[in-house]
């Protein structure tokens, strides 16, 4: 069985899962969606209005229409007839009047909701936790912002106001039914459970359909989004036609999945269709005996009304049924966007959490133990203290958690066990932002957003003027390689900074972590992107701008780690090592074989 039917049978299972708790139209969802529409109340309450009239328009020029055939046409009244007709041609215009408004409305207020909740999910992103973010696919984030929020649109703007018209108007025609003849009401009663038994059926087989549509789609929209992001890889590698034939197996399973929602909906609509055809021609027969009887109290006219309004009835039928369609699809983007919605953060800051003061650079580790999966910790017992202005350089193996002693500083993560201290503050009982207000962070991998080279900078201290920025560069030793860009500090750095050359992009990075003057700075593998030239005119301005800070250093280069202050080796999640550069070779022990490996290593380059 091959990987897309493996996802098949999988997403199945979890949707027959979903749907013994859930039914297709989830009032919760509705409830929850009409709540985005509160700071719009006026123009809510407008758009309800003349959804009550839509639905009592069509009816009434309906039974102006009877009433005309039934009163002055039978009287011969040709005066009578003109004003009906008056009366019916001011009765139309006031309908697409009000037919105008109702779609404006709806769209105004649609666009309003769909807006708000955009707002929403994005400031909700932007409080979850980097476990979440690393164990999430970007394209499935990307599909909760497009496809799932205009799915939800379409609900707002048209099945929802639509289907109440529709609702409106069975339920006057009903009633004007009951009034031409009660007995011939029944008739339509008998009806309604063959229509509930065919709604109830296709309903619970298009809502299966539509989930499974709208997961499908997400896959593809996600490997869509990392074949886009990793183009180099997958050139390098010569791995087109493979992810070519993934992808055609994605493409594919969504399309089968989209072909059974047309099926279905192609035997639903028919079905729906032949009963009320069904139920015209039993209305025929019956109401027609009842009509040619001696003492039959129900006049012609009044036989011409109730067919009309029968008519009323039963159209609505098709209109809400091909609006269930989208109300299925709706329904799902508007699961999938609340569900996330109410994804809570791994963790926030306690409500007393205090603001952090201008820090001197003091950090502690006491006793931290750290997985990224609680049950294989990568940090275990680690401690250690880093003095204010002290540059700490943590080397050792991939995977012996240098990083994540990082992230941990940071507090990307929480650890599950120990403290993290800066100045005698437990990170666990502090506002993240202020500490983030007092850090610089410049990371391997050199992430610039679309702009310029000046709105990159800036992203560090958005208040700085063009002097600071300046001297800042200068600071860095590398105003020259700035200023020699095409359009210097007003270059299009392009996506993810890709029209500037690895070095230049770390040097932006640099001069982005440093203008915000941070009391602790992070360079995790920061200069690995910089070729030797470039890194030995950094490393003057390194130590400058490194003195008086608080510094930690994931590097593997000798010239970095050679000044630090101290330096921790780890290795199998423990630090095992620690001391000064000139200190742990005397030792002769795991730094000693690291450095003479990098050593050696460099020898043969």
């Amino acid at each position: 069985m091959n990987q897309v039917q493996t996802l098949r049978r999988t997403l199945t299972k979890h949707v027959e899962r979903e749907e013994k708790q859930q039914v297709p139209l989830d009032f919760r969802l509705i409830i929850r969606l009409l709540k985005f529409t509160c700071p719009y109340v006026l123009q809510r309450n407008l758009l309800l209005i003349s959804v009550l009239l839509r639905a009592i328009q069509l009816p009434a020029l309906t039974w102006t229409v009877a009433a005309v055939i039934n009163g002055p046409i039978a009287r011969h009244d040709i005066p009578g007839v003109m004003w009906g007709a008056a009366a019916f041609a001011a009765l139309a215009i006031f309908t697409q009047i009000v037919m105008h408004y109702r779609q404006r409305l709806a769209l105004q207020l649609g666009e309003s909701v769909v807006c708000d909740l955009r707002q929403a999910l994005f400031k909700h992103l932007q409080s979850l936790r980097m476990r979440w973010f690393h164990q999430t696919k970007v394209g499935r984030v990307i599909s909760r912002m497009t496809s799932d929020i205009e799915d939800v649109r379409v609900g707002v703007q048209e099945v929802l106001f639509v289907t109440l018209v529709q609702i409106g108007q069975m339920l006057i025609a009903a009633i004007a039914m009951l009034w031409y003849d009660w007995l011939l009401f029944l008739l339509v009663l008998g009806l309604a459970p063959v229509l509930w038994l065919i709604n109830h059926h296709f309903h619970r087989r298009m809502s299966v359909n539509l989930r499974n549509m709208r997961e499908s789609f997400s896959r593809v929209t996600a490997t869509l989004a990392e074949s886009v992001v990793g183009i180099r890889v997958t050139q390098a590698f010569v791995r087109q036609d493979e992810n070519a034939r993934i992808f055609e197996d994605l493409a594919a399973d969504h399309s089968s999945y989209n072909t059974a929602v047309l099926r279905t909906q192609g035997l639903f609509l028919p079905l729906l269709d032949l009963n009320s055809q069904i139920f015209m021609v039993l209305l025929l027969v019956t109401g027609g005996y009842r009509v040619l009887q001696p003492d039959s109290p129900m006049a012609v006219g009044d036989l011409v009304g109730f067919f009309f309004m029968s008519g009323l009835f039963f159209s609505p039928l098709l209109v809400i049924g091909n609006q269930y369609n989208q109300a299925m699809t709706a329904m799902a983007g508007a699961e999938r966007l609340f569900n996330l919605l109410d994804t809570p953060p791994e963790w926030t800051d306690p409500a007393d959490a205090v603001a952090l003061p201008r820090l001197n650079g003091r950090v502690e580790f006491r006793d931290v133990t750290f997985g990224y999966d609680a049950a294989r910790p990568v940090l275990h017992q680690v401690n250690f203290i880093a003095e204010p202005g002290q540059t700490i350089a943590l080397v050792g193996h991939t995977g012996s958690g240098k990083s994540s002693i990082i992230n941990l500083i940071a507090k990307f993560y929480l650890p599950q066990n120990g403290a993290i201290l800066v100045d005698g503050y437990n990170l666990h009982q502090v506002q993240s932002a202020s500490l983030h207000h007092q850090m610089g962070i410049v990371l391997q991998q050199n992430f610039l957003f679309y702009g310029t080279v000046r709105d990159n900078i800036l992203f560090g201290k958005p208040d700085a003027t063009d002097e600071e920025i300046i001297s800042t560069l200068q600071k860095l030793g590398c105003r020259d390689l700035i200023e020699a860009l095409p359009a210097g500090l007003d270059t299009q750095v392009g996506e993810r900074g890709g029209i500037l050359s690895s070095g230049q992009r770390q040097l932006v990075c640099f001069a982005r972590a440093l203008i915000a003057d941070p009391r602790i700075l992070i360079l995790d593998e920061a200069t690995s992107s910089i070729d030797s030239a470039t890194e030995a005119r950094l490393q003057t301005a390194l130590n400058i701008l490194l003195s008086g800070r608080t510094s930690f250093v994931v590097a593997h280069r000798l010239s970095t780690i050679r000044h630090a202050d101290q330096v921790l080796v780890l290795d199998h999640s423990h630090i095992v090592e620690r001391g000064k550069h000139e200190e742990l070779l005397a030792m002769n022990g795991v730094y000693a074989r690291l450095h003479n490996r990098f050593v050696q290593q460099t020898a043969e380059s």
